[in-house]
């Protein structure tokens, strides 16, 4: 199998509460490979964007505010079935129903608070990577 890259944002309860660390550690631990690492302010335009299938929702403000609070940190990883294998290592999106273990049953509190995003298919990934990282900011090595 070859290898993929997929998107990680760790999100500002992550950022906040020193978690970005463990995390990484766990993404490393697993055989992941860091391609790209910056950190970023969510502008209201990247915002909308990368959250247009909810943009329109009555939630969204609530969205916004939350992932404005901090900067966030992109990550790409790679490695064999990486977005299988990232979901697996973070549970579900609702932290609440994810499992000890995980990264979200250990250290998320619900469905928006829960550590990061993470992209949920190869495409859905190509075009986040895309979005947060310029040609030459991600290596290979």
């Amino acid at each position: 199998m070859s290898q993929e890259t997929t998107l990680i944002l760790f999100k500002p309860d992550a950022v906040s509460k020193a978690m970005v660390g463990q995390v990484l550690a766990r993404f490393e631990g697993a055989g992941l490979k860091i391609r790209g690492v910056k950190m970023l302010r969510f502008g209201d335009e990247l915002l909308r964007e990368h959250y247009a299938h909810i943009a329109s929702k009555p939630f969204f403000p609530e969205v916004q505010a939350f992932m404005q609070r901090t900067p966030v940190i992109a990550l790409a990883l790679e490695g064999e079935n990486v977005v299988a294998r990232i979901r697996d290592l973070l549970g579900p999106t609702d932290s609440k129903k994810a499992a000890k273990g995980t990264i979200r049953g250990d250290l998320g509190v619900d469905v928006m608070v829960n550590v990061c995003h993470a992209s949920d298919s190869l495409e859905a990934a190509a075009v986040e990577l895309n979005r947060f990282f310029a040609p030459g900011e991600m290596f290979d090595y």
